[in-house]
């Protein structure tokens, strides 16, 4: 993750991102033209923008529905307890759940907002199960079940005024 101590990003740099957030297979050459640069600059900025921190790497966005994963689920989840200890031991035992897409410890009345990928309603008690069950310190959870998926995206916005 970039700190405050690097260097600002640039209009380019800015752009070369932008790009890449839509189309992280773009070739050097199609990328250096959409943001007007040859070739060779284009592959250094990606570079370094790469070993600065900037790209954490690239993804393929894959169709849950063609692999049985249509269910979208996002749980709250409140534990017992509030301490580092909970928090760690809760963390490393999400990490074992590879259903659970991301988990986000949150401010407000429950502690964790989790977003998970099932097949269907079986699975979803199932998840339920192991949340309840098998996840440490939890008191208790709350549902909610997505109907349509309106918006989804891993892009986040660049504003190229942003620094310079």
């Amino acid at each position: 993750m970039p700190s405050s101590k690097l260097r600002a990003l640039d209009r380019l740099d800015l752009s070369i991102l932008s790009v890449l957030q839509r189309d992280g297979r773009i070739s050097y050459v199609d990328l250096a033209e959409k943001v007007g640069l040859s070739s060779t600059p284009c592959i250094e900025r990606v570079k370094r923008l790469e070993k600065e921190g900037y790209i954490e790497g690239y993804y393929a966005k894959l169709n849950p529905q063609a692999l049985n994963c249509a269910m979208l689920v996002f749980v709250e989840i409140s534990l017992s307890y509030q301490s580092p200890d909970a928090f760690a031991e809760f963390n490393k035992a999400v990490e074992q759940l590879p259903y659970i897409m991301e988990c986000h410890l949150v401010s407000g009345d429950a502690d964790y907002l989790i977003k998970a990928r099932i097949n269907d309603m079986s699975e979803y008690r199932a998840l339920l199960g192991d949340m309840l069950l098998t996840l440490p310190g939890v008191k208790n959870s709350k549902s909610y079940i997505v109907m349509e998926e309106v918006k989804e995206t891993q892009s986040i916005p660049l504003q190229f005024n942003q620094r310079s």
